[in-house]
């Protein structure tokens, strides 16, 4: 069985009115999901990431200054939430998601978490809706387990994992990919090893076909000892934020694309689902349910009569 991570908190958080991040998609997920027929048994429940285990990747004045309520106004302001202990309790719990998520796919091939993907953020700052970046630190999580030196981090998100990028710069060990709309948030895009920046308007064969392109390299250029996968979906085309026009059927392709290529090359590959940004939750809902369709979690078109 494919090990589920969730927690009720990732969608307990109290934002205001018509507030830009859709909270309420984690638990439309879940409830889905659970529709669907995915058992109980199915659900690991994360435990929050410590801080001493942030700061021992970030810098320790950010974290704690973050934490404790004491980061100044504009520095919150770039990160797009009101502060509350709430807010906090929430992401050090999601951030422990993704190192949950991370730790299953080692023992079970592949693992997905319901939230993550939060790839805006630096060692010293949060950017875009992220306050700690559990891309990175679930990779050098990973690294601390016997065989595992190398990690491939594959974001498809549609906006560029700047964070991710800036943090791995200097590390050989992992190696950054992201395949992004080229004129979207952020405009300051940072070095990954592979940027793949793609037009307004970018349909689905252009953009599998990218995808296709960066795996190839990839293969030829890293030695991968496992995969963390970010599965954005706000590269659709009723999405509020993207600009690009992927359909839903080319959403599952995508990931499909990169599991079919983990699982070819006997990687294990953690998942999360990152961006998406439709106001109309269960639609939003509907697309995210493709990367559960492309891991094998649910069968075809099991979610048409959820509501």
């Amino acid at each position: 069985m494919i090990p589920l991570t969730f927690h009720p908190v990732y969608s307990q958080l109290s934002l205001p009115v018509r507030h830009r991040f859709p909270i309420e998609k984690y638990q439309g997920i879940y409830d889905a999901l659970c529709q669907a027929g995915v058992p109980d048994t199915a659900f690991v429940r994360p435990t929050p990431v410590t801080v001493e285990a942030l700061c021992a990747v970030y810098q320790p004045a950010y974290v704690n200054a973050l934490v404790n309520g004491q980061l100044d106004t504009k520095a919150m302001r770039r990160i797009g939430f009101p502060w509350s202990a709430q807010l906090i309790t929430r992401s050090l719990t999601a951030i422990g998601g993704t190192c949950l998520t991370a730790a299953n796919a080692l023992e079970h091939g592949i693992a997905l978490n319901l939230t993550g993907g939060y790839h805006h953020a630096f060692a010293d700052v949060g950017s875009g809706f992220c306050l700690f970046n559990d891309l990175y630190l679930a990779a050098k999580t990973l690294q601390q387990r016997p065989g595992i030196d190398n990690v491939l981090i594959i974001d498809c998100d549609v906006h560029q994992g700047d964070g991710t990028a800036h943090l791995a710069q200097d590390d050989s060990s992992i190696y950054t990919v992201s395949l992004h709309g080229e004129k979207n948030f952020p405009h300051q895009k940072q070095q990954s090893d592979i940027d793949l920046g793609l037009p307004k308007h970018c349909t689905d064969a252009e953009y599998l076909d990218t995808l296709d392109t960066a795996l190839h390299v990839v293969a030829r250029h890293f030695s991968a000892d496992a995969v963390l996968y970010d599965a954005g979906v706000d590269i659709h085309v009723n999405d509020d934020l993207g600009l690009l026009d992927i359909s839903t059927a080319g959403i599952r392709a995508r990931d499909e694309m990169v599991i079919q290529w983990c699982q070819r090359r006997g990687l294990p590959v953690a998942c999360v689902i990152g961006g998406g940004y439709q106001r109309d939750i269960d639609a939003l809902v509907t697309v995210h349910l493709q990367l559960f369709h492309a891991a094998g979690v649910l069968a075809p078109d099991s979610y048409k009569n959820i509501s």
